[in-house]
């Protein structure tokens, strides 16, 4: 700036938040004669844009909420964070080297951007976050078991890899194993009723569904026989009732099997006993269990006139 006495170099230190041309004015006093000088100009002003470096969390669930540490430069003044087109959740700026922000709900693979005054980050491999699709159910077989548990179930779905657990109801599992993306093979514990079957990896727990019920089967029970006595030949029709009798794969007089015997419903067995004797316990056994002996299950054996 040319003055009366001179030539004056005037240096201005000012902070701009945003870049762009800007007419500023410079009035000068001299101090000796106190004459003023004034003057006008533009400053152009260019900030450098955002640059992610890294980040620390690469992967989360498809439904969103996983917390991710953004390394990089120039984050001073960030107006947004973006997972692919999608915001974050929320986000911090911690300094100018670093962002905290919580992704949002998404899919497949995205580049995680930074926005500030000085432009959008450019993307790259070191700023790619994965979402983890969340795992699937579709059918478990077989569908019951005892309930005393040790039933190999095979489950199928999708989505299966790296599966962290899998519950029966709200029973954990530690007996499974990860047959490849599309199955496992687990092993049910003790149970009662009927539960879901559900899988949990890195991008979630599957949803319930029917198609992922078990239902844990009682074991059978014998309530009363009759009649409760019979000659030692055996030969006697013995109608036995209770509960859980379906799909019943033997009857015993005491220690003797016998397979003359007709399941007539869930409540009700007819047998026709073996040749025996004594006073003996009438069993009735099932894939789920064979009954426990009681007083209501006894039959004795008596010899025959001659």
């Amino acid at each position: 700036m040319s003055g009366a006495n001179g030539t004056f170099t005037v240096t201005s230190i000012h902070t701009y938040n945003n870049a762009g041309s800007f007419t500023i004015t410079i009035t000068v006093t001299d101090m000796t004669t106190r004459q003023t000088g004034r003057g006008s100009g533009t400053a152009t002003v260019t900030m450098q844009g955002p640059r992610v470096t890294g980040i620390n969390s690469n992967s989360g669930p498809a439904a969103g909420g996983t917390s991710v540490t953004i390394t990089g430069s120039n984050f001073t003044n960030t107006t947004s964070v973006s997972f692919g087109t999608t915001a974050a959740a929320s986000f911090t700026i911690t300094s100018d080297t670093q962002i905290t922000a919580v992704s949002p709900a998404g899919n497949g693979t995205v580049d995680v951007t930074v926005t500030t005054p000085g432009g959008i980050s450019a993307v790259s491999t070191a700023d790619q976050f994965t979402y983890i699709p969340l795992p699937s159910v579709k059918s478990v077989t077989p569908t019951s078991g005892p309930v005393a548990g040790g039933t190999t179930v095979t489950i199928t779905g999708s989505n299966l890899t790296n599966a962290t657990s899998v519950s029966f109801g709200s029973t954990a599992t530690n007996n499974f194993t990860v047959d490849n993306d599309t199955q496992i093979t687990a092993v049910s514990p003790a149970g009662s009723g009927t539960v879901d079957v559900t899988v949990t990896t890195p991008g979630g727990a599957s949803a319930i569904s029917t198609a992922d019920q078990l239902s844990y089967i009682p074991p059978p029970t014998v309530t009363g026989i009759n009649p409760a006595s019979g000659p030692t030949t055996g030969g006697t029709t013995v109608t036995i009732t209770g509960s859980n009798f379906t799909g019943a794969t033997s009857v015993s007089f005491g220690t003797t099997a016998t397979s003359n015997f007709i399941v007539d419903s869930d409540t009700q067995i007819t047998v026709v006993s073996p040749a025996g004797n004594g006073t003996v316990d009438v069993t009735v056994t099932t894939p789920e269990g064979t009954s426990t002996a009681s007083t209501a299950d006894q039959f004795s054996y008596y010899l025959p006139l001659q």
